[in-house]
């Protein structure tokens, strides 16, 4: 593998500025070592021609950067749309079209000038936990043979493990940043809603659930994304402001942490995986930190309840056109027509309820983190 290839997202951009590095070397670095693992792990799919990339990565090398990214490549979440490229959110029904236009913070890191090179796996419309559609097929575990990526941002996560690329988007609604990124090895940053917006496209009040974000190989890289990816839209009513990278990051000291374990035993958990973050917590005692264990602080079944009526809610409205006509409802996978009929079926009362326990949880959570400093 080429050396460029194990540099950070933030030293690769640093010395593309500085013209120690140049555009044109890491396309073909990273092409190369696309060819070489990418059919094994089918991490990246709709990849762009080499040679339009390799005279995008060139004409790079020739201007001043645009921006923090400029002639970094990164590969986008098949949820999102690129210009040019289809968005085939796993999809049959979507897999030939290609984008009009791209969607906002796509277009916030081609304006910081990085080269989209082509798509990350996902499962059909982001739905699951495990990274495989109809489409491209399954994406394995970058480290365990026969394992599962995870998901729903399990492309972008294989990516990144196996230096296909530095940085990666994804999307989030319970989970999707978090669990692949942590079953391959990488970071994964859910964001406050909002901070990163979404498109200005039907309801923008109500469905606070799902948010892009970023993924990277060190914190340093998540930070340089999430500043070019998070800033309010105009057009939309909940923007959370914006986030400022300041390089190097600090490291803290000290600070309290709460450990909230397996939730009071609410959480089943693998053998070794407890043991291995409160191996991780002595270390950080060790060097200054204090940890508290933290009991429930929630019901566990509420919050299930309030999270599968609002999770119903969303996908049900998000997918319910292709689920009314025939045609596009047989091209549907069957978990996403169960998830759609649930949906349906949910009367206004019933969401009610589910946003008034989520509002209880948010009061208890701020209680939490006045408390803790993480």
């Amino acid at each position: 593998m080429d050396p460029l290839l194990k540099k950070s997202a933030t030293e690769l951009a640093a010395g593309i500025a500085a013209g120690t590095i140049t555009s044109r070397a890491l396309m073909e670095a990273t092409l190369a070592r696309i060819a070489d693992v990418n059919p094994a792990a089918n991490a990246i799919v709709s990849l762009r021609p080499e040679a339009v990339l390799m005279d995008e990565a060139a004409a790079a090398d020739m201007v001043p950067a645009k921006g923090v990214l400029h002639g970094l490549p990164i590969a986008v979440k098949d949820l999102a749309n690129v210009a040019g490229i289809p968005t085939s959110m796993g999809s049959p029904l979507f897999a030939s079209k290609p984008a009009a236009t791209s969607d906002i913070m796509v277009r916030r890191m081609q304006d910081a000038g990085a080269i989209i090179i082509g798509k990350t796996n996902t499962p059909e419309f982001g739905l699951g936990s495990n990274t495989y559609n109809p489409v491209f097929g399954a994406t394995p575990n970058a480290i365990e043979a026969g394992k599962t990526a995870g998901g729903s941002s399990g492309g972008a996560a294989v990516a990144l493990a196996l230096n296909m690329t530095a940085l990666a988007d994804g999307s989030d609604m319970m989970g999707s940043l978090r669990n692949p990124a942590g079953w391959n090895g990488v970071y994964g940053m859910r964001p406050s809603w909002g901070l990163v917006p979404s498109e200005p496209v039907g309801d923008s009040f109500l469905h606070q659930l799902s948010t892009n974000g970023p993924m990277a190989r060190c914190p340093d890289d998540l930070a340089l994304l999430l500043s070019v990816q998070a800033g309010p839209d105009p057009r939309q009513p909940h923007g959370a402001g914006v986030f400022e990278y300041n390089a190097p990051l600090v490291a803290l000291q000290s600070g309290r942490i709460g450990w909230l374990g397996d939730w009071g035993g609410a959480y089943p958990m693998e053998e070794g995986v407890l043991q291995a973050c409160e191996d991780g917590l002595d270390a950080l005692k060790s060097a200054g930190f204090t940890v508290d264990n933290v009991p429930e602080p929630f019901s566990s079944a509420e919050l299930w309840e309030s999270w599968t009526t609002l999770r119903s809610w969303a996908v049900g409205a998000g997918l319910e056109l292709l689920y009314t006509d025939p045609k596009s409802r047989a091209a549907l996978k069957p978990e996403a027509i169960w998830e759609i009929e649930q949906g349906l079926a949910l009367s206004a009362m019933a969401v009610h309820r589910a946003s008034v326990i989520r509002s209880a949880w948010f009061k208890q959570a701020e209680v939490i983190f006045q408390t803790y400093d993480a």
